[in-house]
């Protein structure tokens, strides 16, 4: 297997490919898994939705910048948010986005701090955050 030190964008959009299609098959699972506030049953429908809005775009980007990839795939998933996962999870992606602009390449340092600022961007974007919801 080969090793990989940085991801570019096309890293970067085969790895939230395959982010999706496990989402894909998770979907159903977690659907049943929101009971809270209210039993809705879409939560895993509506981040489906979300993750494929978000990948058709990024797969459409040009550029080889990681950080053009995560952009497009924060504009997708903000254009394509369905319900309140969906638009928690354009927050995720925007905040990795950031954490990202202006960069060539990522490596698993920058990954990480990316995914800790997006996660800090998501929880500030509610406002009285609650896990499981």
């Amino acid at each position: 297997m080969k090793q990989i030190k940085a991801i570019g964008s096309q890293e970067f959009k085969d790895m939230f490919s395959a982010a999706t299609s496990w989402l894909e098959k998770s979907s159903e699972d977690i659907n049943s898994l929101n009971v809270y506030p209210v039993p809705d049953g879409d939560t895993g429908t509506n981040m489906l939705l979300t993750m494929r809005s978000g990948i058709e775009e990024a797969l459409q980007a040009s550029g080889t910048d990681v950080s053009q990839a995560a952009q497009a795939m924060a504009k997708g998933t903000l254009m394509g948010a369905r319900g309140n996962s969906g638009v928690i999870l354009s927050q995720i992606f925007s905040g990795i986005a950031q954490a990202l602009a202006g960069k060539k390449t990522a490596n698993g340092k920058l990954v990480a701090q990316a995914l800790q600022d997006a996660s800090d961007k998501a929880y500030k974007g509610l406002s009285n955050p609650v896990e499981g919801t």
